[in-house]
């Protein structure tokens, strides 16, 4: 699922492959803005046919953040 997300940032948000880990902070460490998470949201939802309601997405503070959520939803 990491490698997933990985690709999503590299693909939608331009991110620099090296730069994302699990433990990277999306705002401190990725620069990413409250649009782009909200596109990154956008992604993850037509990807993997769920539905991340406003309360989780406050919750994704790390890449690994949207992994696990991602990892649970799948199952």
């Amino acid at each position: 699922m990491f490698e997933k997300v990985k690709s999503i940032l590299v693909d939608e948000l331009q991110l620099n492959e090296s730069d994302i880990t699990p433990e990277a902070e999306l705002v401190n460490d990725l620069g990413i803005n409250s649009l782009e998470l909200a596109d990154l949201v956008m992604v993850c939802e037509e990807k993997f046919n769920i539905e991340i309601k406003d309360d989780d997405i406050r919750k994704f503070l790390t890449v690994g953040d949207i992994v696990e959520y991602l990892s649970n939803a799948a199952d």
